[in-house]
């Protein structure tokens, strides 16, 4: 069984951190496991109280949809799943679960290879400000394993 680790998810928020920074924007990126639970989680110092809860929320949500269905690619298309078949339905299953539900953009699955290993979800700006910081982060990882790859080792993105 692939896991993802916490040293992995580390590199993937201080990523997010780095843009968030950039962006003026204070968020908190949360990292979890396949099956909801979590594996990691930061909050910038400027970040709102509750960030922390909404980005275990998203990136819950995302573990939760993706795993029962490969339609769901991130938080944005869950979110407007439900606005097109049952809004109320969204809101039920957040107090279900004690507030673990919440569709949005900045949260999408983790995979390696073509198991899903978990999710991710960054609160504290737009849902568009969170997925700019979410694909910044994902092509940086992606652009540095390529260096790698190619044994270029005195560059990185």
């Amino acid at each position: 069984m692939v896991k993802l680790r916490v040293a992995e998810c580390r590199e993937f928020i201080k990523a997010v951190v780095g843009k968030a920074a950039d962006m003026g924007v204070p968020v908190a990126v949360a990292v979890v496991g396949p099956e909801g639970h979590l594996i990691a989680l930061e909050r910038m110092d400027d970040a709102g109280f509750i960030t922390p809860d909404t980005a275990i929320a998203k990136a819950f949500t995302v573990a939760a949809f993706r795993s029962m269905s490969p339609r769901f690619p991130d938080g944005l298309v869950i979110q407007q799943w439900f606005k097109e078949r049952n809004p109320q339905m969204l809101i039920s299953l957040a107090a279900l679960t004690n507030g673990k539900i919440a569709a949005s953009g900045g949260a999408a699955p983790v995979f390696k290879g073509e198991e899903m290993v978990g999710a991710y979800g960054i609160s504290g700006g737009t849902s568009q400000q969170d997925e700019e910081m979410a694909l910044y982060a994902r092509v940086k990882e992606h652009i540095n394993e390529l260096y790698a790859k190619a044994g270029i080792t005195d560059r990185k993105l």
